[in-house]
């Protein structure tokens, strides 16, 4: 009998999750790496060198991938041969942990989950409760999976029940240019098949805690239907050309996983679920000698990548702009931001758009700013703020037009593509979209030289804070033609890598 005491859990879950809060896994800086060095897209290149860049920043400063520091799942495979020593429950030790992850004085992680869903929505302040799978199994210690995954890659996942007769790869192609580039690639998807439909999804989020080894099945081929599925779908996901931040490019996918189970005779349940560039995951075991030791990986395991602007960069004062000055910017150039720029995101828009259809004063005039997309994660020590990377921009996108009309805005700022009602309000309005690269907040965060709440500091991080920033880089997105680059990139990307095929 191994006893496990309660302590070493909590602790346990604690270190994992502080260490992927700042550390990749190997696996995924090799397979980026390879495909920055591949990569023929300026823009997408461009993109994973700001990637590449911020996670070796993050490795050394001991700071987050990533402003989104993820919703917690854990997964336990127990032996039966385990005693724990404590008076908590299973998941009251991992939600222990979390807490403990979550409220390090250190390296203070965000807290993005929120209770009453449907309702309140209050943010629980620790990031607690954690998503718990427990399995018991014969032996003697225990093993466990952490993970912290965040919001814009978890929104895009996908499920049906398809006909048995039907096809998951053309379903699979369907799906991925729906989910734009909100998931931040390039990363992996895992796909789950089989069993009934919470099965399914279950196999596919296991599925992304696999390492990236791609070429390896690639060198020896296929064994069975779910590696030819993976082999099929990696070659044809990356010809689609959606490439990085879906600028446009080689690489989409880094890597695509497989779980199958047996199912119903009259079904075919099928899940998508992506893992984005900044994939936190890892894995320990314990055997009841103490808690979990971490192996901190080697500076020299990040590449030294460089990322230069280049001549042709528009520099930006945007205490001075007009919006006269935004109207020959074209989409795809790159931008470098200085000057006071607001933040706001769900939560503050839908209270601003409440607030104009009442007639009620704003904290902040918005006119002739730009505003960015961003939940920031709290300082510690010397910096004006945490990582503080842009969050997806569609989410705003219903607020977009009466926000543009009502105060004048002229900019905004976010990741991802944009839809079409919000394409259509910047048109109509000659406002612009500018996209920062998801997966490079503490690269972000560097540009930022002061902070400090403007309105609704009620909202937390929800807040509208005014950034004071230095050669912020941006890509224009959305021009003030309504031309978005997440349309024209990939469509151009799709063309030259098919044309190669004929």
């Amino acid at each position: 009998m191994t006893v496990i005491k309660q302590e070493d859990l909590i602790q346990s879950v604690a270190d994992a999750l502080q260490y992927i809060s700042y550390y990749h896994p190997k696996d995924f800086i090799d397979a980026v790496h390879a495909a920055y060095e591949r990569e023929e897209s300026k823009a997408a290149k461009d993109a994973m060198a700001q990637i590449l860049i911020n996670s070796r920043m993050c490795a050394m400063g001991h700071r987050p991938i990533c402003q989104d520091t993820g919703i917690v799942t854990v997964f336990l495979t127990i032996g039966m041969d385990v005693k724990f020593e404590g008076d908590m429950s299973v998941e009251d030790m991992c939600n222990e942990g979390v807490r403990r992850a979550y409220t390090h004085p250190d390296n203070v992680l965000r807290a993005s989950v929120l209770a009453d869903p449907d309702g309140k929505r209050a943010n629980t302040k620790d990031n607690t409760p954690a998503i718990i799978h427990m399995k018991l199994v014969p032996g003697n210690t225990v093993d466990v999976h952490v993970a912290a995954k965040g919001g814009g890659s978890e929104a895009k996942s996908k499920f049906a029940m398809l006909n048995p007769s039907d096809s998951i790869v053309d379903w699979v192609l369907e799906q991925v240019p729906k989910m734009g580039a909100g998931w931040c690639p390039p990363g992996m998807l895992g796909i789950g098949i089989g069993g009934t439909a919470e099965k399914a999804m279950m196999l596919a989020k296991e599925a992304l805690l696999e390492p990236i080894n791609i070429q390896e099945l690639q060198a020896r081929g296929a064994q069975n239907r779910a590696e030819e599925l993976r082999l099929e779908l990696f070659e044809k996901v990356n010809k689609l050309g959606i490439g990085a931040q879906g600028l446009g490019g080689l690489t989409t996918v880094l890597d695509i996983k497989v779980a199958d189970y047996p199912t119903h005779a009259a079904n075919k349940p099928v899940a998508i679920i992506p893992n984005c560039a900044a994939t936190r995951h890892t894995h320990f075991v314990l055997d009841g000698s103490g808690p979990a030791v971490l192996k901190a990986p080697k500076v020299e395991d990040w590449p030294q990548i460089t990322w230069e602007v280049g001549d042709s960069v528009r520099r930006v004062n945007l205490d001075t702009i007009t919006p006269e000055d935004v109207k020959d910017w074209k989409t795809g150039e790159t931008v470098l931001l200085s000057g006071k720029m607001l933040t706001g995101r769900d939560a503050a828009h839908k209270r601003m758009v409440d607030m104009i259809a009442k007639g009620e004063e704003l904290p902040v005039d918005l006119k002739g700013r730009f505003i960015y997309y961003v939940g920031p994660v709290d300082p510690v020590r010397e910096e004006v703020v945490g990582p503080a990377g842009p969050t997806t921009a569609t989410r705003m996108d219903k607020f977009t037009r009466t926000v543009l009309e009502k105060t004048g805005l002229l900019g905004m700022i976010g990741k991802s593509e944009r839809g079409d009602i919000a394409i259509e309000a910047i048109k109509d309005n000659e406002a612009v979209y500018l996209m920062a690269v998801g997966g490079a907040a503490y690269l972000v965060s560097q540009a930022i030289k002061g902070a400090k709440v403007v309105g609704f500091d009620d909202l937390g991080m929800e807040a509208i804070y005014e950034f004071e920033v230095e050669d912020m880089p941006v890509t224009v997105a959305v021009d003030t033609k309504g031309e978005s680059v997440h349309k024209t990139g990939p469509q151009t990307w799709y063309a030259k890598i098919n044309a190669t095929e004929v």
